[in-house]
């Protein structure tokens, strides 16, 4: 093995050059050379969109001590383009959908790269998949700030985001109290709710709402005016993005599924259900996308580096196919099989769940 890819796959999060680094420190040890290519396979693919055709990027110890979390942003981590549906104008302006993945690793290839390193999420990891069975020799990073990658109980970036959510649940909490309001505060977790449910159990949020477990809007208005009656100053929801209301039918639950933005929706929801049931003024809350940036934490600094050594480490012994899964108390290698077209969920017996419960904190059961 003489050179590999490194490809970036999902949203934004802070902190990626430590992945970054882990790849480049390992693979100069082994003496291999690194290539990101930009925007996940688009480098590769669309070279034509970048200047001077430069879609693939060197990556060496010298300048991958310079890059910052402006440049990593140049490499770009945007939703990557589907190889085995690249939208296509024909004629007549008619827009068709091609197989490009021959041709991606026939490009590949060419640009004498042995392998690639994945930096992915759930999404994402799922191409690599079918990348891997068609030939293509990759190992995979999970990254993900809902922490919601099967096979791993720690995905890369959900450190920083936790860390980033807790402090602004507990400035909003402040707020609201001054203002005598309730404050309900939307994170993201579509489908898992360990975002909202670890950050709100740090903060001692009044009310926490997760996907696992439809919530009662009259059973949280009953549970806020008992916790008030007795004194205490009831003033923060957090509500993960996907978390739904138990008389929601399947379409309902899935609302927004092909909304364009669905940020913000379920803040709306929860707010304008509380104050009709409470008579309490609330108001919404919705960092979006300002999770996924800020510093980088001391633990996904170091989760990072050592996924990326990892990865490397999982080609010099002859892995292919898997991801990089942190199992306590050791980074292991599982089959893609067993990561994708899965998402982990918060379990009914989590521990957290029962801290939640023994402090009082209404789950919307």
């Amino acid at each position: 093995m003489k050179r590999i890819g490194v490809t970036v796959g999902g949203r934004y999060v802070a902190g990626l050059q430590s992945v970054f680094t882990g790849v480049v420190r390992a693979a100069d040890e082994a003496g291999w050379r690194v290539a990101a290519i930009r925007d996940g396979f688009d480098g590769l693919l669309f070279e034509d969109r970048y200047p001077d055709r430069s879609g693939v990027v060197d990556l060496t110890p010298r300048n991958i001590e310079a890059l910052s979390g402006f440049s990593e942003g140049i490499l770009g981590t945007a939703r990557q383009t589907d190889p085995f549906r690249v939208r296509t104008v024909v004629a007549d302006r008619r827009i068709e959908e091609q197989d490009r993945s021959d041709e991606l690793l026939e490009r590949l290839r060419a640009g004498g790269m042995d392998a690639v390193i994945s930096i992915a999420g759930p999404d994402e990891l799922a191409l690599s998949w079918k990348l891997a069975r068609k030939g293509l020799v990759t190992v995979c990073v999970p990254v993900a700030v809902e922490n919601d990658v099967a096979a791993t109980h720690l995905s890369f970036g959900f450190n920083s985001a936790l860390t980033y959510v807790i402090d602004t649940l507990r400035r909003a909490r402040k707020a609201a109290r001054s203002l005598g309001r309730i404050a309900v505060v939307e994170v993201p977790g579509a489908h898992a709710g360990w975002l909202a449910l670890q950050a709100g159990i740090a903060v001692s949020a009044d009310a926490i709402l997760i996907p696992e477990i439809p919530y009662d809007p009259g059973k949280i208005a009953v549970r806020l005016s008992g916790k008030e009656s007795s004194g205490w100053p009831v003033s923060l929801v957090v509500a993960s993005e996907g978390a739904r209301p138990v008389d929601a039918g399947l379409e309902q639950a899935h609302a927004g599924a092909h909304v364009i933005d669905r940020a913000g929706l379920t803040a709306k929801t929860v707010t304008l259900e509380l104050q009709r049931l409470t008579g309490h003024e609330a108001f919404p809350i919705v960092p979006g996308a300002l999770i996924r940036g800020g510093t980088p934490t001391a633990v996904d600094c170091q989760l990072g580096t050592g996924f990326g050594a990892a990865a490397v480490r999982a080609l010099k012994t002859g892995e292919q196919g898997v991801m990089v899964a942190f199992q306590p108390p050791d980074l292991k290698y599982v089959p893609l099989a067993e990561a994708v077209n899965r998402v982990r969920t918060v379990p009914e017996d989590s521990e957290f769940i029962q801290v939640a419960r023994t402090m009082g904190i209404s789950l919307g059961d």
